[in-house]
């Protein structure tokens, strides 16, 4: 899409940015959460042999707990921005993020590694919902999802490039030297922010944090039937993908025995979701969310069945693997942006709470099942394909409960 084109069918209300420089700033406060949670994995080792930490699979926590506080952050961060309104709430959790990396930096023990990383993780609550709050603000329905898509595929190409660039900085200086990367790029992200995003919720539309305003606006969200069955399906789909994220350094190292060439296959895999997102952008104002989300659904159930038997029948080679992992990485990026726009659908009265709810469900959710499918690693790819083909049965479940029985089609729910 043309600057021209993107222009004139941008929103006024992110005004003076215009749509491909919008489109960039949603990707970069998003991307904060992805770039402090891939950046680590290759620095997994070096930090469970800095603090002595004999447990295989107790590294993981670097990655789980940032990913706890990323939930938790959730449910406070949508409910502030509707009373507050969006920039305070943005720009205040980035500086935060940006003292909790100096806590990395500077920890002395594994126990404030983790606290600062929760911490982290807390901060990039802010930056996500206030993101997608900001969307919302600004677009519904289908050019919401195309504005997600857009910001996704960008946003997405961070997993892509973060383990490698994670590696090169080990090359250069230790671990901690990741943390002063993620500091940097903090900072840079709060003062683009600052200059050039303006404020997205007019006062007259704030909400009061009164109990029982905040009750309600909760309850709307959950009463609701499309956004909480999206909410619970993505939380699903999002397990699977936690799980794949935990395991992936030990797999790729242990299992493939890839060394120092674990960024390259984990960048090759991530590669799936970026271009799903490209194709997602272009499909969804023509076909709609319903008929793509629903049916990389399905390839998801195939592409985990496969996984399961190859990985039963101890016929999984490097190259099957790859070809597997990309193909449910494409499937996850041409869901996760749908499942998104189709659960604040109808929130757009409510969007900074239900983006909470949403993320927070989503999240919370996702870690739960991750880390269960991450801390039962044994070597082998059957209890990630096992966790991963049930996560996605599931989740299939949930969308023919929400859609009465019928995919593909869109129809009216009521809200």
């Amino acid at each position: 899409m043309s600057d021209t084109s993107a222009d004139a069918l941008a929103a006024s209300g992110h005004r003076p940015m215009g749509f491909p420089e919008f489109v960039i700033v949603i990707a970069s406060i998003m991307a904060l959460n992805p770039l402090a949670m891939d950046m680590m994995l290759p620095a997994l080792p070096d930090i469970a042999s800095a603090f002595h930490i004999t447990s295989a699979n107790r590294p993981q926590m670097v990655l789980s707990i940032f990913l706890v506080g990323f939930g938790v952050g959730q449910f406070v961060m949508g409910p502030l921005s509707d009373r507050f309104g969006r920039r305070p709430v943005l720009l205040g959790g980035m500086a935060v993020y940006c003292i909790a990396s100096l806590l990395a930096i500077a920890a002395p023990s594994f126990e404030t590694l983790l606290l600062a990383r929760a911490l982290q993780g807390l901060c990039t609550s802010a930056t996500r919902v206030i993101a997608t709050s900001i969307v919302r603000d600004c677009y519904a329905g289908r050019r919401m999802a195309s504005v997600m898509s857009l910001a996704m595929m960008m946003f997405i190409a961070v997993p892509v490039v973060a383990p490698a660039f994670g590696q090169a900085v080990l090359l250069l200086t230790q671990w901690r030297g990741i943390f002063i990367v993620l500091m940097l790029y903090g900072v840079v992200a709060l003062i683009w922010s600052a200059l050039r995003m303006p404020e997205t919720l007019p006062v007259e539309k704030r909400r009061s944090l009164a109990v029982g305003e905040v009750v309600d606006a909760f309850r709307q969200t959950l009463t609701n039937r499309q956004t909480l069955g999206y909410a619970l399906v993505a939380g699903g789909i999002l397990g699977s993908l936690f799980a794949f994220v935990f395991i992936s350094q030990q797999v790729f190292t242990e299992i493939y025995k890839l060394g120092y060439y674990f960024p390259l296959a984990f960048a090759g895999v991530a590669v799936g979701t970026a271009i799903a997102g490209f194709v997602n952008s272009r499909l969804v104002g023509r076909l709609g969310m319903r008929v793509i989300s629903h049916a990389a659904l399905l390839g998801f159930v195939v592409i985990a069945a496969t996984m399961l038997v190859a990985a039963k029948i101890q016929m999984l080679p490097l190259p099957l693997f790859m070809v597997l992992s990309i193909s449910m990485m494409f499937a996850f990026g041409l869901m996760i942006a749908n499942f998104t726009a189709l659960a604040m659908e109808p929130q757009g009265h409510i969007a900074g709470t239900a983006a909470s709810l949403y993320g927070s469900i989503t999240t919370l959710l996702g870690i739960g099942i991750g880390a269960t499918i991450g801390q039962d690693y044994d070597g082998t790819l059957v209890p990630f394909a096992t966790g991963f083909l049930l996560c996605t049965l599931a989740a299939l479940a949930v969308v023919l409960v929400v859609e009465k029985g019928r995919l593909f089609r869109p129809h009216t729910l009521k809200v």
